[in-house]
């Protein structure tokens, strides 16, 4: 089975919904142009790091980001993993939160960013969420995670033994002074997880960080079957055949072989 994915490697205005939202819609149409299977945004699109101003920022209960991605699904018949957004849940608290959408508007999945990041104050303001985060989109078992979760490989390997999911979903906002780490733990966690790698992350910069950009697809043997630029907004597009990683589980079976009796 091929499908055919595209990156919406995007700036993200501080603060401003408004704005992103229109750039949001525009990625969906180029996408739909092309003929896309699966589109994929990057980490907190409508708000940015704005996070002393969650409070009149926040989408609440994530109803309009929930809308429009909907909207976008429906209209244009594409599989969407919306990166992720800045909400509010339970009247005070802030969650970094990824919905995602198949080709008929129906809501799939949603997923609270797990890992916090110290470095850029997220503990501070964010609430950390609870669950895993699999699905099945376009027929294909899937995961996804955000940004600093990739750091954490015994978390991405509970979620990749599942099935064992085919497909991992990365959407981040990654500053450009730790861009060669961001390459190196993806194809770190292709290799490990025999799994394609379907990576979003933005560009531009905010009050404190210039981002890096570089969105990939990446193979199970930890091939780059397509890259963004570090400082250029992309649609980046990729095929990728799932029988592959058939092939490839088949000649060295991790899964399988895995101890995990052993490994509290």
């Amino acid at each position: 089975m091929t499908l055919k994915i595209a990156v919406a490697q995007i700036d993200i205005a501080l603060g401003q919904p408004a704005i992103n939202e229109k750039k949001i819609i525009t990625y969906a149409e180029k996408a739909s142009d092309l003929g896309v299977d699966i589109l994929v945004y990057p980490e907190m699109w409508n708000t940015g790091y704005d996070l002393k101003n969650l409070a009149t920022l926040a989408d609440i209960r994530g109803e309009k980001s929930v809308s429009l991605l909907r909207s976008l699904a429906e209209k244009y018949h594409l599989n969407i993993v919306g990166g992720s957004v800045a909400t509010s849940q339970n009247d005070d608290e802030f969650y970094n939160t990824m919905y995602v959408f198949n080709n008929q508007g129906k809501q799939i999945s949603m997923y609270n960013k797990l890992h916090l990041f110290g470095l850029m104050n997220e503990e501070k303001y964010i609430t950390a969420g609870k669950s895993m985060n699999c699905f099945t989109l376009s027929g294909i078992p899937s995961a996804a995670v955000i940004c600093y979760d990739i750091r954490f490989p015994e978390w991405i390997r509970t979620m990749m033994s599942k099935e064992p999911q085919q497909i991992l979903y990365v959407v981040a906002e990654w500053p450009v002074q730790r861009i060669q780490q961001w390459q190196l733990l993806l194809q770190a966690r292709a290799i490990e997880n025999q799994t394609f790698v379907v990576a979003a992350n933005r560009v531009g910069r905010d009050d404190n960080n210039v981002f890096g950009g570089h969105s990939l697809v990446i193979d199970p043997l930890g091939n780059i079957i397509q890259q963004a630029s570090d400082e250029n907004e992309a649609l980046l597009v990729a095929e990728i055949n799932i029988a592959d990683e058939d092939y490839i589980r088949g000649e060295i079976p991790v899964f399988r072989d895995r101890r995990p009796e052993l490994y509290q």
